[in-house]
């Protein structure tokens, strides 16, 4: 027997979910990218932390590799759900 239609809505949901989840937290990291760099351009005599980006801040590329894993996972679920959904 085949997956419910229930089953599919699920998968289709919660890859929609990853996938709003994962662009915004995209969009979260590239602007607490461009805030930290803006702000040490503002800063005078700190050419140095500008130029090397030393020492480094892991937040902002933290956020958008997880943003990228959570768009793969929704894009892989809502395709999972839409085959399962036309295998019906």
């Amino acid at each position: 027997m085949g997956m419910l239609c229930r089953d599919c809505l699920t998968l289709i949901g919660l890859g929609g979910l990853f996938l709003a989840l994962g662009l915004t937290t995209l969009i979260w990291g590239k602007r607490e990218e461009k805030d930290y760099f803006n702000s040490l351009s503002a800063r005078p005599g700190d050419t140095r932390e500008f130029m090397e980006h030393w020492p480094p801040r892991p937040q902002p590329s933290a956020l958008k590799l997880g943003g990228w894993l959570a768009v793969t996972i929704g894009l892989v679920m809502l395709t999972i759900g839409g085959v399962l959904w036309l295998m019906r």
